[in-house]
């Protein structure tokens, strides 16, 4: 579904990714680790068209999507949820939610897309009219991937889900990650050693100094005694 050919991005000067190269098939469920400042926010902006300067090859479903701009890439159902969760804190959980159904695409099926949020997410059902600046951490957390959701996406970049959050709220974001797959979205999510988002992963990658330093399955990276130590808690 997503695929990186030798991948390069920079912010002004600064070289941060360097010939990065991986692929999602549709249906997986991906996740990339790494030590914080090292590029993996890049990754995923730079597939959604948040990255002005990249080179190499970006392709989704084959298609060569690189240097395309975030609205173009919305639409064609490539959706990024950012770790900064990047909510209107003034605005109501539903106004927020329907504010995701901007796209073209995504209008039609506004009423269809808000039931799923709401059966995926009940609290925010029975919270629509709170303003977002008054949710907890973990509600707030639970909201941007549903508007992220709204956007009719078949493909979620998702920027460290759990950052911040109580360990029992890391539970219920990787129970709702593996919802969301289920229902046949795509995801590659980025975080740094959390144990209940890796567990969910049909590949991992790692990402050090901008570099790909490690590809492979749950059970490979178990057998790493780096992986296990540095990035898996263990």
């Amino acid at each position: 579904m997503i695929k990186l050919t030798d991948v390069n991005a920079c912010y002004q000067d600064f070289h941060v990714l360097k010939n990065v190269s991986l692929a999602v098939e549709k249906g997986q469920i991906v996740v990339m680790l790494g030590p914080n400042g090292h590029g993996k926010s890049t990754v995923l902006k730079a597939i959604c068209g948040l990255v002005k300067k990249v080179s190499g090859l970006i392709r989704f479903e084959g298609e060569n999507i690189t240097g395309l701009g975030s609205e173009k890439l919305v639409d064609m159902g490539i959706t990024y949820i950012a770790e900064n969760r990047e909510l209107f804190p003034q605005m109501s959980v539903l106004e927020n939610l329907k504010l995701g159904a901007y796209s073209r695409s995504a209008r039609a099926f506004e009423k269809k897309n808000l039931e799923k949020v709401f059966d995926l997410f009940p609290r925010l059902r029975d919270r629509q009219s709170q303003l977002a600046s008054t949710m907890s951490g973990g509600e707030a957390r639970m909201l941007a991937i549903a508007r992220g959701l709204m956007s009719n996406a078949r493909f979620l970049a998702i920027d460290e889900p759990s950052l911040g959050l109580q360990p029992n709220l890391r539970d219920e974001v990787a129970k709702i990650i593996k919802q969301i797959n289920g229902q046949g979205i795509t995801l590659l999510v980025v975080e740094q050693n959390i144990p209940q988002i890796t567990e969910l992963a049909d590949t991992l990658y790692v990402l050090e100094e901008g570099r790909i330093s490690f590809e492979g399955s749950k059970e490979d990276a178990l057998g790493n005694d780096h992986l296990k130590e540095i990035f898996l808690g263990m």
